[in-house]
């Protein structure tokens, strides 16, 4: 069995809420030894870290574009406490959602650019989220020197070439696995370095559809991140093996570089 860093999980989801522990427990089993759960607005990062502490995994902190307009007055001097706090890693799930617009354009960008400014002032890792938002979001970015992943990556060749260019190390999820809507990003996987990629579910949403026998819940988890590896390493013509190390050890330079404790 591969050992493998789910970088990116909501655990904090209520699809979760009565099974946590047995999550966990199937995720271990699979080769899972390490998770990102993620924060999409203050409460769910303030859930994350707890989690993370319970089940000695690791958080971020932030608010996703959807939740920007319902920020409180003082959200960036909470994100900056949690941020302080062990095993929170990297500022978000944050940046911009033009696909949805559950929030206003410019509140989205305004939320999104004072935690950009947080992290680099922390210098500490974005976790980056981007649909359909892509020209706006890139000039935001050119405006930081920043480190971290685009979450989730669903764009198009320009896109990964500007987001690898600049830096960014690019999550991939069971959306490769979609055979109705993962095919660009099945070509294009081909050109990302093996030192820039993270295999994350994104739990419990995108649950790859190659996925064999179905689990009867239709909720994707983290025990199911070896069938994403598999499609990964198919994909980069390489073993499972090499990627599953690879991957992890960009985990570990992406988030875990200046250590953890507690």
């Amino acid at each position: 069995m591969h050992t493998l860093i789910d970088a990116g999980v909501n655990l904090t989801s209520t699809q979760f809420e009565a099974e946590r522990d047995a999550i966990v427990t199937r995720a271990t089993s699979q080769g899972v030894e390490s998770m990102l759960l993620i924060g999409c607005d203050l409460q769910s990062s303030e859930h994350s870290l707890a989690l993370a502490k319970q089940y000695g995994q690791y958080a971020t902190a932030g608010v996703h574009p959807h939740d920007a307009k319902d920020v409180p007055d003082d959200f960036i001097a909470q994100l900056r406490n949690l941020a302080a706090q062990d095993r929170v890693v990297a500022i978000g799930e944050c940046g911009l959602d033009f696909n949805r617009d559950y929030s206003p354009r410019p509140v989205q960008q305004l939320i999104c650019g004072v935690q950009l400014e947080l992290a680099q002032a922390l210098d500490m890792p974005v976790y980056l989220h981007e649909r359909d938002a892509f020209d706006t979001f890139s000039a935001m970015l050119d405006e930081f020197s920043l480190r971290g992943v685009l979450h989730c990556f669903t764009g198009d060749k320009r896109a990964l070439r500007h987001y690898l260019d600049y830096g960014l190390m690019i999550g991939l999820t069971g959306w490769l696995c979609d055979e109705r809507r993962g095919e660009t990003l099945r070509e294009l996987v081909r050109y990302i370095p093996e030192d820039r990629i993270l295999l994350e579910t994104d739990a419990p949403f995108l649950l790859p559809r190659t996925l064999k026998p179905k689990p009867k819940s239709r909720r994707n988890e983290p025990a199911y991140l070896p069938e994403i590896a598999h499609h990964v390493a198919a994909l980069k013509d390489i073993s499972v093996s090499q990627l599953a190390q690879q991957t992890c050890d960009n985990f570990r330079t992406l988030f875990l570089a200046k250590g953890i404790t507690g």
